[in-house]
């Protein structure tokens, strides 16, 4: 899951310049640049090689048509180039999903967004001044449980145990709130993990089966699921996901030391297999799993508003919120999306994903019927960025004109 305060795009400095008022475009230019298959695949192969990912996958559809660029392999030691079909763990793409059934089981009159959480979860601390549209939005104040060592050091003693959201809780529960409900925004999986909970009284059944009933049935997505509590398995085709040290360097955003950025690089530091770290303690707030033509085909479905009725669309969209009071034309944050512009053409709705052995990126932009899926199969690279984030960039430079991103 995208566990922390790392967002996919960290470039609001580089195209503040586009978003001051009065700098909005009157131009006819065309808003895309013309997508040749060969410059995308050399761009992918020379990131994938800077960023030392053993595996990379990048699928772009723009009117132009659908483009695939594939870097490296699934699998250390073997040659298998990744798939649009191949499977990876998506991490906190699942709050796109588990904030969507939220939106669904409103339109159905099963819960309101102003509804304290206390009405559905007992014992949240604080919980009848907690909306669920806080827990939506990242206000709530509530602390992240993945910020905790603790349980790093536990993912990593026992990497296929089984986690419950009440054992998760009781990891955030030790910590007093970052800031009274409502008042500031701080990503928090904690906030995913009770509306996980909440889907679950509200709707009457498992959140899985929701998901597959409520969001990838009627979308038409077959190729995504939320596994079982005790279920470290992958479907084939599927991607095995490695990262440098212990899910602590994934978990609470902190830097590699010296000595292993320099290991890491001189090949005497080897990755470590996270394929089949059980993802139960990330559920709702991130333990799906997918693939890149199945993000791809939500992410437009979600954008374009083919899973909630319009009155319902209108609620999910108008639920972004500036991330930054005093930056309101950077990163926004609604109801499991963020939403940046990048300049006068270029906006996309969108959301990542990270979590030991694997990093990803979905986007969708509606203006320009722009989608796009980044995923890799390492976490951090050895200088500390995340992968598939920082391809980002200059993937933008390539399919939008104008920008200068990278």
């Amino acid at each position: 899951m995208t566990t922390h305060s790392r967002h996919p795009l960290h470039i609001a400095a580089l195209v503040i310049a586009l978003l001051l008022p009065g700098c909005a475009s009157t131009s006819t230019a065309p808003a895309l640049r013309t997508i040749d298959a060969q410059e995308l695949q050399t761009l992918v192969d020379r990131l994938a090689g800077e960023l030392m990912v053993p595996g990379a996958f990048v699928l772009l559809r723009t009117p132009q048509g659908r483009f695939t660029a594939a870097a490296g392999t699934t699998e250390l030691g073997a040659h298998t180039p990744p798939t649009a079909g191949t499977h990876f763990r998506i991490a906190s793409n699942t709050k796109t999903m588990t904030a969507a059934l939220i939106v669904l089981l409103a339109q159905d009159g099963k819960l309101r967004f102003d509804d304290p959480v206390s009405d559905y979860v007992q014992n949240v601390p604080n919980g009848e001044n907690i909306t669920l549209a806080a827990l939506l939005t990242m206000r709530s104040g509530l602390y992240g449980y993945t910020s905790d060592p603790v349980l790093a050091a536990a993912l990593d003693a026992d990497p296929r145990r089984s986690w419950s959201p009440g054992e998760v809780l009781e990891i955030a529960y030790r910590h007093p709130p970052q800031f009274a409900p409502d008042t500031a925004y701080e990503y928090s999986n904690t906030n995913y993990a009770l509306l996980g909970l909440v889907a679950e009284k509200a709707g009457g059944r498992p959140l899985a089966r929701q998901f597959d009933d409520r969001l990838f049935g009627p979308v038409g997505i077959t190729q995504t699921s939320l596994p079982a509590v005790d279920d470290t398995t992958m479907p084939t085709p599927y991607s095995h996901g490695y990262m440098y040290g212990g899910s602590f360097y994934a978990l609470a955003d902190e830097p590699y030391p010296a000595q292993m950025q320099a290991g890491a690089r001189n090949g005497t530091l080897e990755p470590v297999d996270y394929t089949h770290q059980n993802s139960s303690y990330a559920t709702a707030a991130g333990g799906a799993i997918s693939t890149a033509d199945d993000l791809s085909t939500w992410m437009a479905a979600l954008v374009d508003g083919e899973v909630f009725d319009a009155d319902h669309q209108r609620q999910w969209t108008a639920s972004l919120r500036p991330e930054d009071p005093d930056a309101p034309d950077a990163q926004q944050y609604g109801y499991g999306i963020s939403y940046q512009r990048f300049g006068p053409n270029a906006a996309m709705y969108y959301h990542g994903g990270e979590l030991p052995g694997f990093n990803s990126f979905m986007g969708h932009d509606a203006d320009n019927d722009v989608s796009l899926v980044i995923w890799t199969n390492l976490t951090l690279s050895p200088d500390g960025r995340t992968t598939a984030q920082a391809m980002l960039a200059p993937l933008l430079d390539q399919i939008y004109a104008g920008l200068s991103l990278s």
